[in-house]
């Protein structure tokens, strides 16, 4: 007998992990793919013929060869951008740090090193946003980016060793500390949004082998499936989450459950847009950031449900209500297409916002407004009115114009607000020839331990906010009542009131003089006593001067474009004080900036404040004068360089 060849030794030593590496795939791994969908019929074959593998290799060669369509952001020819455009160094960053398991969760942080062995579990800051957002695995896309712009297969093997990774060390049920964080429904559905991209960029790869695929396959059903018995109660995570079912039915239809994610994901959004959207268009949590987001969501699962033939499961009404939540976008936003910071927002960027109108426009290719907007004016028509009331959300915005030499200011004066909102009825933004003289303080970050929270309450407190405050303690109630709305061309007026602490109600007046400047008066009406302040804050490179004798403070900017803030009721005993004052544009970001206060002494009376916010232009601001405050008779009279102004409103 011949001794065995040393090939012979090699393939015998090799088999058991050969017959191993096959095993994985069985019966049971097609247990969520619908064989019968057109296109599988050769994966059936070799199913029905138990061949398991050679079933998968079919499945495997479908995919690969199947048009890449139901992505409502991504298809062909974003695929082959990647393939012909070089790689953007941000992207490349992540997918290289991400094969030395250097991730970055949040882009407000740097880069961790997660180790050889990827800990899945470690916490090295006690922000919950980056353990949660480590689970949303966002540096994958990146990776597949760049192995479709390098051909490189070093970054479809890891990530292929990472899915694998990911899957092994976060099963369901771990413990209660990995579900909340793995587990939680927004970031599940957001793994179900972004894998079908990353799919997409490594179906190519011979890394990804058919094993793979039903590795692939199973997981990504599995989470699917998680979302529907596990959805968020209510806000922004339920739409994102039922937006993304739909993203799932419509991409991968070959699972059996396909239909049912799609239909079941269409059902919320149908009733949540009735319940989260107000009459006027704003969504419920009263933050601008997170009101887009919801467009955004409306439309994309609209147009996803479109691609798959379903688009009659949306009726009419849908379409008119997202119609409305971007007609209330333009009416709080400045002409440079930011807008207020209010409620968890964040400074917006000009060419994504600019994208996303063009994003909404598809949608409404008819609205001559949208187009403007999406085109920065080179087509379509500017809106044919100015200052506007949104009632239910109690965004006000007093506007003279929307080209860049406009004069905007937003006031919010609302319900109480779900989640993000902030206790702060009554403060405002103010927009003026292309700057942001006052905006709003931001919130930093979102939650987390003790110290992590110490620095969110900072971003919270009423005192950091253009409003009025008792002791500087936090509003204890955020329920405003309109009393007056009114627009005309000498003065455009809102009253409200606002219960902001036990025995105590806060009423805040703006007026609109001729479109140039702003008159506020505040009233403190109730029996509670103690140290009233009317807080403002400036911009951070405002250089302000103070004049605290006649109680007034104004911005010294270089070109000539100023603001002066001034107190009018001088004969009521009253002090201008500096405070601490800071903001974030950006997720942990903060700058300081100039912050002040006028302050008077509250007894059982009612007490007032009359301040005068007045853009100017040149170094020297106006001379101010007070002439004349008769509440009887509803007229102030000012005057502005000599200039009288009788200012007549309601009560």
């Amino acid at each position: 007998m011949n001794k065995p060849s040393f090939i012979y030794i090699f393939l015998l030593f090799l088999c058991p992990i050969f017959v191993l590496a096959q095993s994985r795939v069985s019966k049971e791994s097609f247990s969520a793919i619908d064989l019968t969908y057109p296109g599988l019929e050769k994966v059936n074959d070799h199913y029905k013929n138990e061949e398991y593998d050679k079933a998968a290799m079919a499945l495997l060669s479908y995919f690969r060869n199947r048009p890449l369509k139901g992505h409502p952001t991504f298809g062909s020819e974003e695929l082959q951008k990647l393939k012909e455009n070089p790689l953007e160094k941000a992207d490349l960053q992540r997918a290289d740090n991400a094969l030395k398991h250097h991730f970055q969760p949040h882009k407000g942080y740097d880069f961790f090193d997660y180790g050889t062995d990827i800990n899945w579990q470690y916490w090295p800051v006690k922000d919950n946003e980056v353990r949660w957002q480590l689970h949303r695995v966002g540096w994958w896309e990146s990776m597949g980016r760049a192995y479709q712009a390098t051909g490189d297969e070093k970054y479809a093997k890891e990530w292929i060793y990472q899915f694998s990774d990911w899957v092994k060390k976060n099963p369901r049920g771990l413990s209660e500390d990995n579900d909340f964080y793995a587990w939680r429904p927004l970031e599940v559905s957001d793994r179900i949004k972004s894998l079908p991209v990353t799919f997409s960029l490594f179906i190519e790869s011979p890394a990804f082998t058919s094993e793979f695929l039903m590795e692939f396959l199973n997981s990504y059903q599995e989470q699917a499936n998680y979302i529907p018995a596990h959805y968020s109660a209510i806000g922004n995570h339920l739409l994102f989450e039922a937006e993304r079912m739909v993203l799932a039915g419509c991409f991968f239809p070959e699972f059996r459950q396909a239909a049912d994610w799609r239909l079941g994901g269409i059902s919320v959004l149908n009733t949540e847009i009735k319940k989260q959207i107000f009459d006027d268009g704003v969504q419920f949590e009263l933050s601008p950031t997170y009101h887009t987001a919801a467009i955004d969501i409306f439309l994309r699962a609209l147009y996803t449900a479109q691609l798959a033939g379903l688009g009659q499961e949306f009726p009419s009404d849908y379409r008119n209500t997202v119609k409305k939540m971007i007609t209330a976008t333009i009416n709080f936003s400045f002409p440079d297409y930011s807008f207020p910071m209010f409620g968890d927002s964040w400074l917006t960027d000009k060419n994504g916002k600019i994208a996303q109108y063009g994003f909404w426009r598809k949608s409404f290719p008819d609205n001559p407004v949208f187009t403007y907007f999406a085109t920065e004016g080179r087509q379509g028509s500017k809106p044919n009115y100015l200052s506007t009331a949104l009632k239910d959300a109690g965004f006000y915005t007093f506007r003279n114009g929307w080209d860049s030499l406009a004069t905007a200011m937003v006031v919010k004066a609302g319900p109480q607000g779900y989640f993000h909102a902030q206790p702060d009825n009554g403060t405002f933004e103010l927009w003026v020839k292309g700057r942001n003289f006052m905006p709003d303080a931001g919130c930093y970050v979102y939650s987390g331990d003790k110290e992590i929270m110490k620095m969110r309450e900072w971003y919270r407190q009423t005192k950091v906010h253009q409003t009025l405050t008792l002791d500087n303690r936090n509003m204890e109630a955020t329920e405003a009542q309109l009393v007056h709305w009114s627009t005309s061309d000498s003065v455009d007026q809102l009253t409200f009131t606002n219960p902001s602490y036990a025995g105590l109600s806060h009423e805040r007046t703006v007026l609109f003089v001729n479109k140039q400047f702003f008159l506020i008066l505040d009233r403190a009406e109730g029996a509670a006593v103690g140290q009233l302040d009317v807080h403002y804050q400036l911009a951070e490179n405002s250089h302000p001067v103070i004049d605290k004798q006649q109680k007034r403070f104004f911005t010294q900017y270089s070109d000539g474009n100023n603001l002066l803030v001034q107190e009018l009721l001088i004969k009521s005993p009253s002090a201008l004080v500096t405070e601490e004052g800071k903001v974030s544009y950006r997720y942990r970001e903060e700058i300081a900036r100039p912050a002040f206060a006028f302050q008077r002494q509250k007894g059982k009376n009612t007490s007032y404040f009359m301040t005068i916010v007045l853009p100017f232009d040149g170094a020297k601001p106006p001379s101010v004068k007070l002439l004349e405050h008769d509440m009887e008779k509803q007229l102030i009279r000012v005057s502005v360089n000599s200039k009288i102004y009788n200012v007549n409103f309601q009560q």
